[in-house]
């Protein structure tokens, strides 16, 4: 297996297989440490943390699900995950365990059964046609539950469609004149040069990567066929997600850290969501190699995860960026919240013959220009 896409492999078993493998046993809510301001966020965490895994790590899992000749260690790895995954929505869902999560208290739900709906989206086999009918059948429960939530008029809106969009994935009834509302409130959002407004204002953070496309692309992955406006709609949120991934991959140094802007950042890796996102769908723009796009992103996983203080002594996230500093926090924030980091990980979804992995290391844009190589100028796109 190449050395590189081994690497990504252990780091995200790293972050992952330890919550999983408690949850799986019903036992994540006695032994999860929540590392937050708000002593509230403990209604939320876990389902935080379980989506938030699943939304990163459930291409990979797919690919080893079905996909024949994978490398034995990697499939060995991704098969015991999967299982932890499948047994962590069983209990997740059963009112009669421990593990019970909240999918309708308070407002927060509605964020982390989007994140969920993403997962299995992603993963339509493994995470949803293989699974135990009476657990798909929790599950659709469950998430409408979250439809009495109301969505503040920002992001949020985004995931009120998702779980919309699940329903149709699911054979259920789905609300298509409230998916409608969305994206036409969504669009009208936009800014230029591929940059959302999270609601009407304009913010200086990764909201257009930690949700914003990544929520478009995938509701209208599943539902443009619905409407013929949507699937006009999605053919330009495609160009504009590219324009704002060039951005992305720009904002990366030749050491491998990036600027600390905007609220969430203690999402870490997740800053680039969308980027690992066209990795995924092989819709990475012109300009961006995807070797140089994965040679970026895995300066940055160096140089967030082997960073000292990133995980407890037990292997728990701590709320920081380059180890624990929690005074990056923000009230909403707490362990669950955390692992949205997993998002980075979305590549590990195409096989290791894909060109993002087996084509020579290149370096990203920041590395060629400050060693002095000759780059072509950045442009804006006019639409």
């Amino acid at each position: 297996m190449n050395d590189t896409r081994f690497y990504w492999i252990i780091t995200l078993q790293k972050i992952c297989e330890m919550p999983l493998e408690l949850l799986a046993k019903d036992e994540l809510k006695n032994s999860m440490p929540v590392e937050a301001k708000n002593e509230e966020r403990k209604k939320y965490t876990h389902l935080e943390l379980l989506a938030r895994i699943l939304c990163g790590i459930s291409p990979f899992l797919e690919l080893n699900a079905n996909m024949p000749g994978t490398d034995i260690r990697e499939r060995e790895i991704a098969l015991h995950l999967l299982r932890l995954a499948r047994k962590s929505l069983d209990i997740a869902t059963c009112p009669d365990c421990r593990d019970y999560m909240n999918f309708e208290e308070g407002a927060q739900p509605l964020v982390d059964a989007a994140f969920l709906a993403q997962a299995i989206i992603r993963a339509p086999k493994s995470l949803w046609e293989q699974i135990d009918p009476s657990v798909r059948k929790r599950l659709i429960e469950e998430m409408k539950k979250t439809r009495k939530i109301k969505p503040y008029y920002s992001n949020w809106l985004l995931f009120s469609a998702m779980i919309e969009a699940f329903m149709f994935f699911a054979g259920e009834e789905w609300d298509k004149t409230k998916v409608d509302l969305i994206l036409k409130a969504v669009d009208g959002w936009y800014k230029g040069d591929g940059v959302y407004g999270d609601g009407p204002l304009f913010r200086w953070d990764y909201y257009n990567s930690f949700v914003i496309y990544p929520m478009l692309i995938d509701i209208l992955k599943v539902l443009s066929s619905q409407d013929d406006k949507w699937k006009e709609l999605e053919t330009k949120v495609i160009e504009r997600a590219q324009r704002y991934a060039v951005v992305l991959e720009r904002l990366i140094s030749p050491e491998g850290t990036f600027p600390i802007i905007g609220r969430s950042i203690t999402y870490r890796t997740a800053v680039f969501h969308l980027l690992a996102l066209l990795s995924l769908y092989r819709k990475l723009p012109s300009q961006l190699s995807p070797a140089q796009v994965r040679c970026g992103l895995t300066a940055v996983l160096k140089k967030v995860f082997e960073k000292k203080g990133v995980f407890d002594e037990k292997g728990w996230l701590r709320i920081g960026v380059a180890g624990a500093q929690p005074l990056l926090s923000e009230d909403y924030i707490s362990t669950g919240s955390l692992y949205l980091c997993t998002t980075v990980f979305l590549p590990l979804g195409v096989p290791q013959s894909d060109p993002f992995w087996k084509d020579p290391c290149e370096d990203w844009t920041n590395k060629k220009v400050w060693e002095g190589l000759n780059v072509k100028p950045d442009k804006a796109i006019e639409y």
